[in-house]
């Protein structure tokens, strides 16, 4: 459904675009992620275990900057999964201030097996789109988040990609 706004055809077109963009990640997102309830799991709780699982230990900090969370709300998450046994926390021997968050023998299995679940949901659903459509939309995404980070010296980078895919 288009905006109803009555503005300039600039802020129309924005707006219808954003719109857009917005319905279908929530879409993307609710489809891909819906079995994460069956195993009583928050996307922010699935995308620590699956950043543990690939990468190892990280410290809060770092598993906040991987999943786009804050400080504070990742204390909320990892809380919460070691509550329930599937990370632990150990503060580091050469920086107290420091904690670091690693998989416990059960949440490397949860996590093990809901993956390939996970990335066949994201296959199927991205299979809407051609090869060059999701190539498209990587670089249009990043142009767009990078843009809206205010680092704009990194756009004319992913204009050379775009012009060069």
């Amino acid at each position: 459904m288009p905006t109803h706004y009555q503005g300039t055809p600039d802020q129309i077109l924005s707006l219808d675009s954003y719109v857009k963009l917005s319905r279908a990640a929530d879409s993307v997102t609710q489809r891909i992620n819906g079995n994460l309830h069956e195993h009583g799991l928050t996307i922010s709780q699935f995308g620590v275990l699956e950043a543990l699982y690939h990468l190892g230990t990280l410290s809060v900090g770092q598993l906040g900057e991987k999943i786009l969370k804050s400080s504070g709300n990742m204390t909320m998450v990892v809380d919460n999964l070691e509550k329930r046994g599937l990370v632990t926390r150990r503060r580091r021997e050469d920086d107290r201030r420091c904690i670091e968050v690693s998989l416990t023998p059960k949440g490397h299995t949860l996590i093990t097996n809901m993956l390939p679940q996970h990335v066949n949901g994201v296959v199927q659903t991205m299979s809407a789109l051609t090869d060059e459509e999701m190539k498209q939309l990587g670089v249009l995404c990043r142009k767009l988040g990078l843009a809206a980070a205010g680092m704009t010296e990194r756009i004319s980078d992913n204009q050379q990609e775009i012009n060069h895919d």
